[in-house]
C-alpha cells in the first residue's frame, strides 16, 4: 500500500481525465468528486472508477466536451440536460439555478438528464446542504437488481441519499444503494477470491448464493426485501420518469469501455427548511440528542471520518499514474 495525499488524488484524476479528452473545467468537476470519495472511505465510488472513466471518454462513450443545458420549465423546477456528459459537469452548472429557485419557492426541484453515472450520490446532496438547504437525491442505474421472488435483473442498485444543513458539515447525512449491497462489493470479492455474504444476490435460477461469480450471473437482490425493492422502484421513477432519462434496463454496464452512453437521470428535492416553520432546528436536535444519550449510537453521516491521507494498492496508483 501507498499513502497518497487527497491533493494528489484530485491532480492525478485531473489530469488524466484532461489527457483522455475531458476539458478542464469537467475534469475538475469529476476531479473533486473523486477526491471526496476517496476522503470519506467510499472506495468504490473514487478511485476504483478512473480508469473505466478514462477509457470511456476515449471511445466516447461519455462525452467530456460538451456543455450543460441548464433550463426552468417551471418557476421551481430545474433541467440540466448533461448532453451524455458528465454528471458531475452537469450538476455543477444547474445547481445555482436550483439553489436560487428553492430559496425563492421554499422548495424546488432539480432534474439533471442524459448522465454519465454520479457515482456518490451523496456528494451532490451534501453540496445542497452546504446551501442551507435539505438535499434529497434520487438515480438509476444499469440493471443488477431482480424483485423479490425473481431472477432477472430489472433495475439498477438505484440509490437514494439525504443531506440536512449543519454547522459546517451535514448534521444529518445518508447515501445508501436499495441493492442489499453495491456490485462493486462483489466484484471486488471475486477479485480476491472470497465468498459473499448470504443474502447479497442470487444466481441465475434465483436461488441465493455466496458464490461472487455465480451473483455476477444472477442479480443481486434489494435491502430489506420488498421494502427496499420499493425504495428502488421510487428511484427508478423519478431518476427515469421525471428526467426524460433511461430506464436502467436500457444501460448496460457501467464500467465497459464502449458502448452506448449511460444516459441516466438524478432527481433532486431541496428544500429550504425555514420555509412552514422556525422549529426545525429545535425538532432535530431533539432527535439527535436522543441518539446521542445512547453510547454506540449516532445519526447518520454525523460525525464522519474524513482522511488527508489515504492507502491505495501500489499496483492500482501506478495503474491510474501512468494515465497521465
Amino acid at each position: 500500500m501507498v499513502d497518497v495525499t487527497l491533493e494528489q488524488i484530485e491532480e492525478l484524476s485531473f489530469m488524466a481525465l484532461c489527457k483522455h479528452g475531458a476539458s478542464d473545467w469537467v475534469a475538475r468537476e469529476v476531479a473533486k468528486a473523486v477526491r471526496r470519495a476517496e476522503e470519506t472511505g467510499n472506495v468504490i465510488c473514487g478511485l476504483y472508477y478512473l480508469e473505466s472513466y478514462c477509457l470511456q471518454l476515449t471511445s466516447g462513450r461519455v462525452k467530456g466536451q460538451v456543455e450543460p443545458e441548464v433550463s426552468t420549465p417551471k418557476p421551481a423546477s430545474v433541467k440540466s440536460d448533461a448532453k451524455f456528459g458528465f454528471a458531475q459537469a452537469a450538476f455543477a452548472r444547474g445547481l445555482p439555478v436550483a439553489i436560487e429557485a428553492a430559496k425563492t419557492n421554499g422548495t424546488a426541484s432539480f432534474a439533471v438528464a442524459n448522465a454519465h453515472t454520479c457515482t456518490s450520490l451523496g456528494f451532490f446532496t451534501e453540496q445542497i446542504a452546504a446551501q442551507g438547504l435539505i438535499g434529497i437525491g434520487f438515480t438509476n442505474a444499469s440493471p443488477v437488481v431482480a424483485p423479490p421472488g425473481g431472477n432477472k435483473a430489472v433495475i439498477g442498485t438505484n440509490p437514494i441519499a439525504m443531506s440536512v444543513p449543519g454547522q459546517g458539515a451535514p448534521a444529518m447525512h445518508f447515501d445508501f444503494s436499495t441493492s442489499a449491497v453495491a456490485l462493486g462489493k462483489i466484484t471486488m470479492a471475486k477479485a480476491a477470491g472470497e465468498d459473499i455474504p448470504l443474502g447479497w444476490a442470487v444466481d441465475a435460477e434465483g436461488n441465493a448464493t455466496t458464490d461472487p461469480t455465480a451473483a455476477l450471473g444472477g442479480a443481486l437482490v434489494s435491502v430489506g426485501g420488498y421494502k427496499g425493492w420499493g425504495f428502488g422502484l421510487m428511484a427508478e421513477v423519478l431518476a427515469a420518469g421525471m428526467t426524460g432519462s433511461v430506464n436502467s434496463l436500457n444501460v448496460s454496464g457501467l464500467k465497459l469501455p464502449d458502448g452506448p452512453p449511460h444516459g441516466l437521470g438524478q432527481f433532486y428535492l431541496l428544500l429550504d427548511p425555514g420555509t412552514y416553520t422556525d422549529a426545525f432546528a429545535d425538532r432535530f436536535a431533539t432527535v439527535a440528542d436522543a441518539v446521542d444519550q445512547q453510547e454506540g449510537a449516532r445519526i447518520p453521516g454525523a460525525q464522519r471520518a474524513e482522511k488527508n491521507v489515504v492507502e491505495v494498492a501500489d499496483t492500482l496508483w501506478e495503474k491510474l499514474s501512468e494515465l497521465t
